[in-house]
């Protein structure tokens, strides 16, 4: 028996298969490698070939033997294909079911990771990351704050998340520098609403949008001022998630000398973050944690108009799932009239919900001490 890399730096060439190859993890071996280095190794012999693993996308090694092999089924009825989900696997292991249906009331039943891991079912490779199943669910009831609700329950907490972009020397800011510069992005800050737990049996807190601010060219000096005053005279904000990365990286280190490291919480995007902020703000809409405020006639005219560019950014999402053992997910607004910044706002309550914003309390012991003077 021989144990061979698929990476793509390895050098696997030259063996050969005399009983059986086996294609263990097959979605994350590339369908080029596979072809040119392992599939010539049955040749000689026409050893039997098997491929193991999750299917993920259309794109994979492994969906496409699923295809294959479902056609030749087609043909002659011979079984070709083994798919074990996870309600089979539970029957003979429950603590294996009792795990999934945990992670399931974690995720949410719609997840991508619920969806191919454990219920065997292919995701699309590409395409709008919010279809209308899961924006609809995004769609909250509730309409725009400007303050925290007096009707909010014990527990209740506020926090920001802020994308951040460039300001302008030029001195316009705003709605002028927008109609000058259309293209131009923005600084785009959401507040969210953070509900506990609604019982003892989860740990998890729901998170509700319910009020957006964008600034378009503010030099960051005055942006570090606006940000400060809403976070301590009108939302009193338990944590700040702000990009970090480039541009935003002097605003954020402003902010955290002024509120301090406890409360504003730097975050760096890269093809990793920004992939893994992606999957875990699936599984807060897959499972239902996550909701928007929608604007009615008579609210707010910021916030209504700041509704509009959100559902579009939201509707021209695209992704795709890049091949490989990181299941990295490229994502974002490939419409060149559409900016993004309303979205990865947005998209940074995953992050947030990765803080423990519980308040903190001094516990200790006191004693009296006596001494001789």
């Amino acid at each position: 028996m021989r144990f061979l890399s698929a990476a793509p730096t390895a050098n696997s060439r030259g063996n050969t298969a005399d009983l059986l190859l086996v294609a263990n993890e097959a979605q994350d071996i590339h369908p080029d490698t596979w072809d040119a280095v392992f599939a010539p190794m049955a040749a000689s012999t026409n050893a039997t070939t098997v491929f193991m693993g999750t299917v993920w996308t259309s794109h994979t090694l492994l969906a496409r033997q699923l295809r294959l092999l479902a056609d030749l089924e087609q043909r002659d009825r011979v079984q070709r294909r083994f798919l074990v989900p996870w309600y089979v696997v539970a029957e003979d292991v429950p603590d294996y079911g009792r795990y999934v249906r945990r992670q399931m009331a974690l995720l949410g039943e719609g997840h991508p990771f619920i969806r191919t891991e454990y219920e065997l079912r292919e995701l699309d490779g590409g395409g709008g990351l919010f279809p209308p199943e899961r924006r609809e669910p995004l769609r909250g009831a509730f309409t725009p704050l400007t303050r925290p609700s007096i009707d909010d329950p014990p527990g209740t907490a506020y926090a920001f998340t802020i994308d951040v972009a460039g300001e302008e020397e030029g001195g316009i800011e705003g709605d002028a520098l927008r109609r000058l510069q259309p293209r131009r992005d923005s600084t785009a800050l959401s507040v969210f609403r953070i509900l506990p737990p609604q019982t003892a049996a989860t740990s998890q807190s729901t998170y509700d949008l319910v009020a957006r601010y964008e600034w378009t060219g503010t030099r960051h000096t005055a942006l570090h001022d606006h940000i400060v005053a809403l976070a301590t005279r009108v939302w009193n904000a338990r944590r700040i998630v702000i990009d970090a990365t480039g541009v935003g990286a002097g605003l954020a280190s402003f902010l955290m000398s002024t509120l301090g490291e406890r409360v504003v919480v730097p975050f760096i995007f890269s093809s990793s973050s920004k992939s893994q902020l992606a999957w875990d703000l699936l599984g807060l809409i897959d499972g239902k944690r996550l909701h928007v405020c929608t604007p009615q006639p008579g609210d707010d005219p910021e916030q209504q108009r700041l509704d509009r560019p959100f559902w579009r950014q939201i509707e021209a999402c695209q992704y795709t799932v890049l091949s490989g053992p990181g299941k990295l997910l490229r994502w974002g607004v490939e419409d060149v009239t559409l900016h993004d910044d309303l979205l990865m706002s947005l998209a940074l309550v995953a992050a947030l919900d990765r803080q423990d914003i519980r308040p903190r309390a001094a516990r200790g012991r006191m004693e009296t001490l006596a001494a001789d003077y």
